[in-house]
């Protein structure tokens, strides 16, 4: 997975409006940038710190922990192809499941900007979070499409006038919950890792869930906390911490079971 692609930029809410415009200026109060691993400028990545402690973990997995998590490596490791048919047809119903009626001009269009992509490309953001980052959007659009619209269109809440870009924003979560959970590790050397490869077990559509989770809870958070942009990292560090307590609830045996999934709307 590579860290190092793209930057990010600030979207402005338009008064009056459903959605966002990127706004491209060069002054530091108006734009955000960074790696495709955080957004904000100056600022570390809580999604690349590992505690210490990780490293020194190990556990043992089952033979069908050991496949379901094969499974979900495989998927991380596929890059996102702009030439590739397949990843073609996923940008499109990504578009078609956003913006419902709305004709695509073309994969690269002005358009893609009102999602919260970067530019009129969105394969070049792509590269830090690979072809999965698509599927988790994808299928948030899909299994969630009122939370999932919620989010895009900024619906809830007093929010800033200097938004997150939603699509941006989702293929950071993606890279988070890889790094939060170790999944390219052999085997997990965090306990909330271990924790997630049984829930994975139980569901294989686990990882695409606990995004949903994700999105919606940073969300959440972001009006909870009264944040704009600069606030980005804050907020996926309170969202991480978050995630991690659910995790170790005793009670929890399926994903579904995690306090926040009542947060996703149908």
């Amino acid at each position: 997975m590579n860290a190092s692609a793209g930057s990010f930029v600030a979207v402005r809410r338009l008064s009056g409006s459903d959605r966002a415009a990127a706004f491209h200026h060069s002054s530091s109060a108006e734009v955000v940038t960074g790696s495709s691993a955080w957004i904000g400028r100056g600022l570390s990545c809580v999604c690349a710190q590992r505690r210490d402690s990780d490293a020194r973990l190990s556990f043992d997995l089952t033979p069908t922990q050991e496949e379901c998590l094969q499974r979900l490596q495989n998927r991380i490791e596929v890059q996102y192809g702009s030439s590739n048919r397949e990843h073609q047809e996923a940008l499109q119903a990504l578009w078609c499941a956003a913006f419902p009626g709305t004709e695509l001009q073309g994969l690269i269009s002005e358009q893609w900007k009102e999602m919260g992509w970067q530019g009129k490309d969105p394969s070049t953001d792509f590269r830090g979070g690979g072809f999965i980052s698509l599927e988790n959007l994808l299928y948030f659009a899909r299994n969630y499409p009122k939370s999932f619209q919620e989010l895009l269109r900024k619906q809830n809440g007093d929010r800033a006038i200097w938004e997150y870009p939603f699509a941006v924003a989702g293929v950071n979560i993606t890279f988070m919950l890889i790094q939060m959970l170790d999944l390219q590790a052999v085997k997990p050397r965090s306990l909330f890792g271990a924790v997630f490869l049984k829930l994975l077990s139980e569901n294989d559509q686990a990882f695409d869930i606990l995004y949903c989770i994700t999105f919606k809870l940073m969300d959440q958070q972001w009006l909870d906390m009264h944040a704009t942009y600069m606030d980005f990292n804050m907020v996926m560090k309170s969202t991480r911490r978050q995630l991690e307590r659910e995790l170790l609830i005793e009670d929890i045996q399926r994903i579904e079971d995690m306090p926040s999934y009542r947060l996703l709307a149908r």
